[in-house]
């Protein structure tokens, strides 16, 4: 399936789930909880929940700009760099440091820690593969792009593309010629050479010859595509949600043990009255979109523009899917080639996260900004104005400032619907 394909299948998926749950009636909604779990679901309930359960996933899309990603030569490569510290200024730092595979490739911390302090979380890298923009802004457009990021940022690794190749050269030569052939000569380089990082390496940077500075940028871009080729290689694991779903939805009475009545009625408020699965939705509980929920930010006085500051960025990125170093054709590239520019709805928007494994990686939102699930329900509840742009959770002044403002009802929960909500995201865990 390509991405294209994907984001069809992603959108028909989104449009069905939220007419599904528009049409609940309100009886529906007041229906009182039996016990045990023993909830029942109308059909157009049943309809939400098998949109979100795994057995529904399809393949991950082909990414056209990566030729090597399917490859196993490809994924074993990328296996051993993303856990190569070398990779780093400090010899220190890999991609696992911020991506742990024990948990659930983050780190768990507020914000990032590299060889520096980071402004924002790590984000989970498991199903990655299905967004067609990567990090919380969505300033790469694809997998290896993404991967080369950090790389080259002063506060995560802080190396730089000729050190890389380098160390491709000394230490991966016959992998990285097995898939992309023979290694060109770094003979005479510098050691620290980029067109990023400190004054020194761009300056070096500036004295090599063009040509190797693209043979270097291209060794550059295909580190990215190894690394890419094994992160798509992962995968979610079934979860005690998935197992209730299916159960439900064969008319399996197992399914009354498999949630309690606490979780059930969490259930029934996350695709209902609380609006969770408006965003969170789809196998991987994201729409890939970006939104302005208001979050706070981190520095009041210097708020995150999100989603509105990264599309130059994109754009203008030498490793995207128009970029000389991508494989794909430029008719192929079509999510960059259309890319949403102009929408006031972008400023201080972020990614959507996905929730799987969730209730197990606090803290929360692009920054850190709350250590527990309470607190982000009660903030979607609260619905605070946006310190960047305007929250989607609040209704607009003036309908020609914000033209493609979605208008939502306010989100009214009780105490204990809240402990049920949270209680539900707990069976997203894998099961263990």
């Amino acid at each position: 399936m390509r991405r294209l394909d994907f984001m069809v299948w992603m959108l028909c998926s989104i449009i069905a789930t939220v007419s599904a749950v528009l049409g609940v009636t309100v009886a529906d909604a007041n229906e009182q909880y039996p016990p045990a779990g023993d909830v029942r679901w109308s059909e157009k309930e049943k309809a939400v929940l098998a949109s979100l359960s795994l057995k529904g996933m399809p393949p991950v899309p082909v990414d056209p700009s990566n030729a090597v990603e399917q490859r196993p030569a490809a994924v074993d490569l990328g296996r051993r760099l993303f856990s190569d510290a070398r990779l780093s200024r400090n010899g220190a730092v890999s991609c696992a440091s911020c991506h742990d595979p024990s948990k659930q490739f983050q780190d768990g911390l507020t914000v990032s820690q590299g060889v520096g302090k980071g402004l924002r979380r790590a984000m989970p890298i498991l199903g990655a593969g299905y967004s067609p923009w990567l990090f919380w802004d969505g300033r790469k457009d694809s997998l290896w792009a993404q991967a080369l990021g950090p790389l080259e940022d002063a506060v995560e690794h802080g190396t730089n593309r000729v050190r890389v190749a380098h160390l491709v050269a000394q230490n991966y030569r016959s992998d990285y010629e097995i898939l992309f052939g023979v290694l060109p000569t770094l003979d005479g380089l510098p050691q620290d050479a980029s067109p990023m990082g400190s004054q020194a390496e761009q300056a070096a940077w500036a004295e090599i010859d063009p040509r190797q500075r693209e043979d270097v940028s291209r060794v550059f871009a295909n580190i990215g595509k190894a690394i890419a080729a094994y992160e798509k290689s992962l995968h979610h694991e079934p979860t005690r949600l998935d197992e209730y779903v299916d159960a439900v939805l064969q008319g399996d009475a197992s399914a009354r043990h498999l949630l309690r009545a606490d979780e059930a009625r969490g259930l029934r408020l996350f695709i209902n009255k609380a609006q969770c699965v408006s965003c969170h939705n789809g196998p991987l509980f994201s729409d890939q979109h970006f939104h302005n929920t208001g979050v706070p930010p981190r520095n009041a006085a210097r708020p995150d523009r999100g989603r509105a500051a990264a599309i130059s960025a994109v754009r203008e990125d030498e490793f995207n899917c128009l970029g000389r170093f991508s494989d794909a054709r430029p008719e192929q590239c079509q999510e960059l080639r259309f890319m949403v520019t102009d929408d006031p709805a972008l400023e201080g928007a972020f990614k959507t996260p996905g929730l799987r494994g969730v209730a197990e990686r606090p803290p929360y939102m692009h920054a850190g900004q709350f250590s527990t699930l309470e607190q982000v329900v009660r903030h979607y509840i609260a619905a605070p104005s946006a310190a960047s742009g305007h929250s989607e959770l609040t209704q607009p002044k003036a309908r020609a400032v914000h033209p493609k403002h979605v208008e939502r009802p306010p989100i009214m929960l009780s105490d204990a619907e809240v402990a049920d909500l949270v209680r539900f995201l707990g069976t997203l865990n894998t099961r263990k």
